[in-house]
């Protein structure tokens, strides 16, 4: 027998409340889910990757070189930087501060946008254009696919932004700002194995 409350309908929910952050909320499984397709589309793309790279005697084949290491270095280092203000994003979120949940999404918004510009040049020295040969083709779709997730959550994060500071914010909006905060760390983590593959087995034959 279901117990109700004195002075309350059965299957009465206004007592619930409107609002839910992290695995409670619906958006955060939604979240979850388009990070797990995202993450199959970049192991196939690296699944391609690795068997080019074993059915070649040499890799990159003969007449490519590697990719330059610099602006590679340079872009990694920043990515992983990020995940300190990311961190801050988070914690202001769950505290529900909005002067700070302000303040740390436009200096993410300021971030995303200086982490294309090493990017570029790292697109710039990769050596070899995607359309000299299988492995510059398969190169340049990890590359793209990667530099396409930046720049979603770089929109993502600059409309995130503009409207934090022209609106109230509510449990609504913290519980977004947590998810692409979430979606940022996706971001970060699917570069290592990306890098690995574009910078290092290069180099390891």
């Amino acid at each position: 027998m279901t117990d109700v409350l004195p002075g309350r309908v059965v299957g009465d929910l206004s007592h619930l409340p409107e609002s839910a952050m992290g695995a409670r909320n619906i958006v955060w499984w939604g979240n979850i889910g388009f990070m797990a397709i995202e993450g199959t589309a970049f192991v196939l793309a690296a699944g391609t990757y690795l068997y080019l790279m074993s059915q070649s005697p040499a890799w990159p084949p003969h007449g490519n070189r590697a990719p330059d290491l610099l602006w590679g270095g340079i872009f990694t280092a920043g990515l992983l930087l990020s995940a300190i203000p990311n961190a801050w994003v988070m914690r202001a979120t769950r505290r529900k501060d909005a002067k700070a949940v302000r303040r740390s999404t436009l200096l993410m918004s300021v971030i995303g946008a200086a982490l294309l510009i090493p990017r570029g040049f790292e697109l710039a020295h990769l050596n070899v254009d995607w359309y000299h040969d299988a492995y510059g083709s398969v190169l340049w779709m990890l590359m793209i696919l990667h530099t396409s997730h930046i720049i979603t959550d770089w929109g993502d994060t600059c409309v995130q932004a503009l409207w934090l500071y022209t609106h109230r914010i509510g449990d609504d909006q913290f519980a977004d700002v947590e998810d692409n905060s979430n979606y940022w760390t996706f971001v970060v983590l699917s570069w290592l194995p990306i890098a690995a593959l574009v910078y290092l087995a290069p180099r390891m034959g």
